[in-house]
């Protein structure tokens, strides 16, 4: 295209865009540089590396709740979470800038202010892989050209040591909770489950007669706003990996189970484990009335968490001596490296080595 005017003629290269609209690669001095900038333009659509930098002109706000976010297929429960995510760390910080102006400098921006504001390292990146798939969408989406999340320097985290509580620490902790939450802590020690799937138990999950558990259903609390049924506790027919598993339990614990069920009037498919009025347990709920405060009568000196005893459940069962695809698949867990974290976290664990090793260097011939 050719246009004269006062400055003199001006030449502009055109070119087609994937959808066939006729663009301009730009104005120029010479029709042979035009003729150039078009052909670069043509060589990006049939290479498919073309970008149109108006899609870029969108609000980080925008692109996430009508783009992103509606194309996530994720539980109820880990949507809320990234609603939470976006809600307090990143829509204040990018929410109404534009995706094409989000450069890599202001998300180390961002990173710089997230730990001076006392966000721990291990959080920050977290929530910045959270936020480089967003970029890596938009990426996709051809509306960005680029991560701005690549290359950002996140600072160090450095792994504190495992603490894992003991059969006497435990002990103390049951002496200190109300009779009638004994039995339900007793079941995490005793099959090393999950929360929702503690709570989500029923007496049709037990045969007595084998000697078994199968965990096949989990309960998720959200809030009403973000839960897809409009209540607070949802069930869902499969467990975190998403397979049913079975496993063997010890007779003093069905036997206790057994007394449970009878006296309290429990049916086949009632809650082990309901409140008063027959609804799930909050997790949250429990914890700070029940658990934190049993924890400090206890004595026990680090911070137990509920979650804590699944963890101790695996450990004691590794220091005791089951191997670890046994361990891995009572647990759940997808890959062993999960299981084999769990070996070594017991206080005692390498005074037993050293124990180990004074036997075997004394062993008489």
């Amino acid at each position: 295209m050719t246009r004269h005017g006062a400055r003199g003629t001006r030449y502009t290269g055109a070119y087609r865009d994937p959808d066939g609209r006729t663009r301009s690669a730009g104005s120029f001095n010479t029709r042979r540089e035009a003729l150039r900038a078009a052909n670069r333009e043509e060589q990006k659509v049939l290479a498919g590396a073309w970008h149109d930098n108006a899609h870029g002109d969108i609000t980080f706000r925008d692109y996430v709740e009508k783009e992103w976010l509606p194309n996530k297929h994720v539980e109820a429960s880990t949507r809320a979470a990234y609603i939470s995510y976006l809600d307090k760390h990143f829509y204040p910080f990018f929410g109404h800038r534009h995706l094409n102006k989000i450069s890599p400098s202001l998300v180390q921006d961002w990173v710089t202010q997230a730990k001076a504001d006392g966000l721990a390292p291990r959080s920050i990146r977290k929530y910045h892989v959270f936020l480089s798939s967003v970029f890596v969408r938009a990426v996709k989406d051809r509306v960005l050209v680029y991560n701005p999340c690549d290359h950002t320097e996140l600072p160090k985290v450095i792994a504190a040591k495992a603490r894992t509580l003991t059969p006497g620490e435990y002990e103390r902790l049951l002496a200190a909770l109300p009779d009638q939450h004994r039995l339900m802590i007793e079941t995490l020690i005793e099959a090393g489950l999950r929360w929702g799937e503690l709570v989500a138990l029923k007496p049709r999950h037990i045969d007595f007669l084998r000697r078994t558990l199968v965990v096949e259903e989990t309960i998720v609390e959200v809030s009403k706003k973000h839960s897809p049924t409009g209540q607070r506790y949802f069930a869902k027919p499969y467990p975190k990996d998403n397979e049913p598993r079975t496993f063997g339990v010890r007779q003093a614990w069905l036997d206790a189970v057994a007394e449970h069920i009878q006296a309290n009037g429990i049916g086949h498919d009632d809650l082990l484990f309901p409140t008063r009025a027959g609804s799930p347990i909050s997790r949250n709920t429990f914890r700070t009335r029940i658990w934190l405060p049993a924890v400090k009568a206890s004595g026990v000196d680090f911070p137990v968490r509920v979650h804590d005893l699944r963890h101790a459940h695996a450990s004691w069962l590794l220091a005791g001596g089951a191997d670890l695809m046994s361990v891995m698949e009572r647990m759940g867990h997808s890959q062993i490296q999960t299981t084999q974290k769990y070996l070594h976290t017991l206080p005692d664990t390498d005074q037993r080595n050293l124990d180990a090793l004074t036997r075997i260097q004394t062993r008489q011939p």
